[in-house]
């Protein structure tokens, strides 16, 4: 069946900002999915709140709305645009809970927009945890016994029915497992299901038999209305049942698992997708397996393209995303053809002659009081995969691209090394499923365990047990050689182990370079090899590579002028899709001035790893040795590196020394602003002030400096990312509690001390050069004081306090600091006010965070033209000499994971602790800070109570906030302090409790859902034990919550704009070119 003609435009939801268990992987489904649909020539309308996204870009839909995912808004989406469809599958658990709500409201109906890719009947009987378990009881497959509930007593009936713990605990409709977990106890078991009736949409949890320690697959399927079904690629979890599959080791294809068991599996599949009424698309459907009975039990399905299908789209180079939307059109799998191969139907099921290993990255470091346990709730916030001939092979990889300092499994480096931890700390990390149980495996082995007893703590499947004891004997083989004597044979298998250059150094203590000369001398050559879809069956078109050592080179030569751009690694906190988002740019811009690209990456999850962004795709680890390899092989002549954040910069270096053509911004020049003594320089040369400074090398020369600049001071650690390890100290008494954790982040490194600028406005500016002619491309105002990392800091742009005369000053600064950096490229410079004072507080000549933002605000794509110049074009002829400020307002909010991890203190630092952003664009900036707020979740609320508890410093403007919350209608709530204060000045004030000191409390009232918003600013470095469990209370009861005196005007600026405005919605199209020149 050709596709549907009866449609004329569909509607694509996103996924919103990136979140824990939602990152981008749903930009690049969505990126497909509005390519795919387009190629067809249909009208596509996008809707999203996240601009960093690639596919919010204005050439990817043919309308654009970066707005926030609510039904009100969508609702005038609708109404405007009148789609005839709405996909609802690509944009994660968000899009197809908005789907849901819209079909419910009956908005869908109001305006005929027809759900395409999958019903809500289907919809339902996949989220629904009662009506998928009768559904697979229809069809005979097992479910692990269970009960829904929505109540505590039903929850405890529920318990005693089921009959023994540990009890699995699911929220019905969270997103990543949110609010569930592992009871093994009643206490633990009522802790939970509160929680997670609390954050399920639809107070529904699933109580569920335990199946700890069983075997955990996924299988990607997809099916058309033909009811033609193909399994793209099946996953095997690393970790026994327990731990989510976003936080699980996986490897692709499934590796335990026998042909007749496969067999069993697939069609089990099969009969899923159909029972519950997938009709085209693609759906994740995960099993058990019980090891000693082999008893399979079906756990949970996603009727839509989930975070795995970005995985299995990676890993076998069948784009999920894309053939789902075509077949939600009409067509069928044999009508499509295979992208890379070209001959073979879509229908073919993909083969592949290689394994896949995806090993999530976690930051716990930023949460320190959170507990690292891994349960059935996520809390990665990245990943990296890696391909090899063999599973060691691909480990090891994926273990060196986790940008952790491991370079893989033993040799050396993070958790590497011959320093064995005591026998307890060993088997408490075996027994207890945590991001580090991988490298304690290796521990356990040197401290004499057998396979056999690390089974018995980790429940680990044998077969992967023995796999990584031969990874270890093959270490403590090497250990007894000499590099210059050892046989070839045995270093071309240690090479084949996934041994890298870095390990064998350290095993044969020597350096990188004398271990590779040796192996380039007996020709033990990288060689790389094709994901293609067919195992080499047919000819790849549009093939990616990954490297191994055997005797067959697939990489296909070429004339072309090669430059490489090297990706950003798996997403952290402090490094997320905006890097990617920079990178795909300079693809894209190279590629149009004629270049080929070469795009070296290990994040799965990005548009920059699809198999068509780039001319050439290395799914490789970011390391020297990998990154070399490849850039000499393709002969490439030059690299960028100032795209993809710290991670690349961190090579820039050691690529130049190695004969590597940096283009762009040099090496030295970001050294310059990294160093601190080197870019004091600089700024004393242009006559511009930096805060008073010291570098302290010990905690003693810390004490002693700060006393010297006098408190509050600034501590931080040199060379980190997101400002891992900030701290803002008030006291002496403050800075010794906390000073040795500074220095504990960069072990050898000196902690930089800056006098902190107290109540002063902070600016990002981002600019663009090309070494003659330097142009801003936008300025953003933090909301908050400065002292609030820029990537956590609500921002507006342009700015909104600071008057003409103060932006020419900042002008003239950032001008002549990209002229004195030889800036070629992107700079990003953060900037503080005080007593109308400009200082500098940093200097980044890289690509910056706020790139994507800049970009959709003006207008104009900065990334595009910051890689031509980077290749020489000159900014006159790319047209853009003058800045351009937006008419409009626009402001950026931070999305924070604190709901991820109860028991982390809550608060805005200078240390970065967001995962994602969004955007509020409007005429008004009061409803632009609102769309912002409601797209961040949750919104400004415009009636009902407000808690008002604040620090001394902030008595006095509270009193007018107060005031103005009094007049709008709100009733005003307080503990003793604040109330006493407000009283004072005429505020009708209703006194609450202190949590010691009676009920009932802020707390009891936010639970009872009698709290419409929160102003709560901390009184010290940290926020009292007091304030944090107000603040945990009203994010896990999706309270909105204000931390600074200055989020609190804005939300009152936002509120009275709510209350005497109407909210529009508006396509960016329609703001391109609403800009003044400056």
């Amino acid at each position: 069946m050709p596709k549907r003609t009866d449609l004329k435009s569909i509607l694509i939801i996103g996924a919103g900002p990136i979140v824990i268990g939602q990152a981008c992987e749903f930009d690049y489904s969505g990126t497909q999915a509005c390519k795919a649909l387009r190629e067809e020539g249909y009208r596509v309308i996008l809707v999203n709140s996240n601009p960093a996204t690639i596919m919010t870009d204005p050439e990817f839909a043919d309308v654009t709305y970066i707005e926030p995912l609510t039904v009100d808004i969508l609702e005038k989406i609708i109404a405007a645009e009148r789609p005839s469809a709405l996909l609802p599958t690509l944009g994660g658990q968000t899009a197809l809970n908005l789907s849901m709500d819209l079909n419910k409201a009956g908005i869908l109906a109001k305006y005929g927009v027809e759900m395409i890719g999958a019903k809500p009947e289907a919809i339902s009987k996949g989220e629904d945890r009662e009506l998928f378990k009768q559904a697979m009881i229809k069809i005979g497959l097992d479910c692990a016994k269970s009960r829904t509930v929505h109540t505590m007593d039903e929850a405890r009936a529920a318990a005693e029915l089921i009959g023994a713990y540990p009890l699995i605990i699911r929220p019905s409709f969270t997103l990543g497992g949110q609010g569930g977990g592992i009871a093994y106890n009643k206490e633990e078991f009522e802790t939970i299901v509160a929680n997670g009736l609390d954050l399920s949409p639809v107070h529904e949890v699933l109580v569920e038999e335990c199946l700890l320690g069983w075997k955990e697959y996924e299988m990607e399927v997809m099916r058309d209305h033909k009811d033609q079904c193909v399994v793209i690629c099946s996953i095997e979890n690393f970790d026994p049942m327990g731990v989510h599959t976003g936080d699980s080791i996986t490897v692709a294809p499934a590796m335990t698992l026998t042909d007749k068991e496969y067999q069993v599996m697939r069609d089990a599949s099969f009969a899923v997708i159909r029972e519950v009424g997938v009709e085209t698309g693609g759906s994740n459907i995960q099993f058990s397996v019980d090891p000693k009975t082999g008893r399979m039990v079906v756990i949970e399905m996603n009727p839509r393209v989930s975070r795995s299908s970005a995985l299995a789209s990676k890993a076998t180079g069948f784009p999920i995303a894309k053939i789902a939307a075509k077949l939600a059109v009409g067509y069928s799998l044999d009508e499509l053809r295979n992208d890379i191969t070209r001959l073979t139907p879509a229908s073919f099921e993909p083969t592949i002659d290689y394994v896949v290993t995806k090993i999530p990255r976690f930051t716990f470091e930023k949460f320190p009081d959170a507990d690292p346990t891994l349960t059935s709730s996520m809390k990665s916030v990245g990943e990296a995969m890696a391909i090899g001939r063999t599973f060691k092979e691909s480990l090891q990889k994926a273990l060196r691209s986790l940008e952790i300092g491991a370079r893989g499994f033993g040799g050396g480096g993070k958790f590497g090394t011959d320093d064995l931890p005591d026998m307890q700390t060993i088997q408490a990390k075996l027994a207890t499923p945590n991001a580090e149980r991988i490298f304690y495996i290796r521990y356990a082995f040197m401290a004499g365990l057998t396979i056999d007893d690390v089974f018995e703590l980790t429940q680990i499947d044998p077969w992967f047990l023995h796999q990584l004891h031969e990874i270890f004997e093959m270490e403590q083989q090497l250990r007894k050689q000499v590099l210059t004597l050892i046989d070839t044979d045995l270093l071309r298998r240690a090479k084949k182990f996934g041994f890298s250059d870095a390990q064998l150094a350290y095993i044969f203590k020597t350096d990188l370079a004398a271990v590779r000369a040796e192996r380039k001398k007996r020709k033990i050559d990288t060689t790389y090899r094709l994901v293609d879809t067919c195992a080499a069956e047919f000819e790849a078109f549009t093939p990616y590579y990954y490297s191994s050592y055997g005797d067959e080179n697939e990489v296909i030569p070429s004339t072309r002028r090669k430059i490489m751009i090297l990706g950003g690694g798996p997403n952290r906190i402090g490094q997320g899709i905006e890097f990617d988002y920079c990178c795909v740019h300079a693809s894209f811009a190279l590629r149009e001035s004629g270049f080929e690209t070469v795009m070296v990456n290990s994040n799965p999850e990005t548009v920059s790893t699809d198999y068509d962004t780039s001319d050439r795709l290395y799914f490789e680890p970011l390391t020297l040795e990998d990154v070399l390899e490849i850039y000499q092989q393709e002969q490439c002549e030059g690299v960028i590196v100032q795209f993809g954040g710290q991670t690349p910069l961190n090579l820039a270096t050691a690529l130049k020394a190695n004969g590597v053509n940096i283009i762009g911004t040099s090496p030295e020049s970001i050294e310059i602003a990294e160093d601190r003594k080197l870019f004091a320089a600089i700024l004393n040369k242009l006559d511009l002030k930096q805060p008073a400074n010291r570098t302290a090398l010990s905690e003693g020369e810390a004490v002693a400096y700060a006393r010297e600049l006098t408190y509050p001071v600034l501590l931080r650690p040199s060379f980190v990312l997101g400002g891992r390890g900030m701290f803002i100290v008030y006291s002496e008494e403050d800075l010794k509690a906390v000073v040795r954790q500074v220095f504990d982040v960069m072990p050898g490194k000196p902690v930089l001390i800056d006098k902190f600028l107290e109540d002063a406005i902070e600016l990002d500016v981002d600019c663009i050069s090309d070494g003659e002619t330097s142009v801003i491309g936008g300025m953003l105002e933090h909301i908050e004081y400065a002292g609030v990392h820029s990537g956590d800091a609500t921002m507006v742009m342009p700015p909104h306090t600071l008057g003409k005369a103060m932006l020419g000053v900042v002008r003239n600064a950032t001008y002549a600091l990209a002229r004195e950096l030889k800036v070629v490229g992107l700079m990003n410079i953060q900037f503080a006010i005080k007593d109308n004072q400009l200082y500098v507080l940093e200097v980044n000549p890289r690509a910056s965070r706020t790139v994507p933002f800049v970009s959709k605000a003006i207008g104009v794509p900065l990334a595009k033209l910051a890689a031509k110049v980077m290749a020489g074009q000159k900014l006159k002829d790319l047209g853009f000499t003058r800045e351009q400020t937006p008419k409009h307002w626009c402001v950026k909010e931070a999305v924070f994971p604190f709901v991820r991890f109860p028991g982390a203190t809550i608060t805005l630092s200078p240390e970065m602790r967001s995962t994602g952003e969004v955007m509020g664009l409007d005429e008004d900036l009061g409803i632009a800070f609102a769309k912002a707020e409601a797209a961040a979740k949750p919104g400004l609320p415009v009636q009902g109570n407000v808690f008002l508890s604040v620090k001394d410093a902030d008595k006095s403007r509270a009193v007018d906030i107060a005031r103005q919350l009094e007049a709008m209608g709100f009733s005003i709530f307080s503990t003793s302090g604040t109330a006493k204060v407000l009283a004072e000045n005429g505020v009708k004030v209703n006194k609450l409790h202190k949590l010691s000191e009676g009920r009932p409390t802020a707390v009891d009232m936010i639970k009872n859902n009698q709290i419409a918003m929160v102003i709560n600013t901390p009184s010290g470095m940290i926020p009292r034990r007091d304030e944090n469990a107000i603040r945990s209370a009203a994010y896990a009861h999706n309270v909105c919550i204000m931390t600074t005196i200055t989020g609190a005007y804005a939300a009152v600026n936002g509120i009275k704009a709510l209350k005497t405005h109407s909210v529009g919605v508006r396509p960016i199209q329609k703001y391109l070119g609403n800009v003044e020149f400056v």
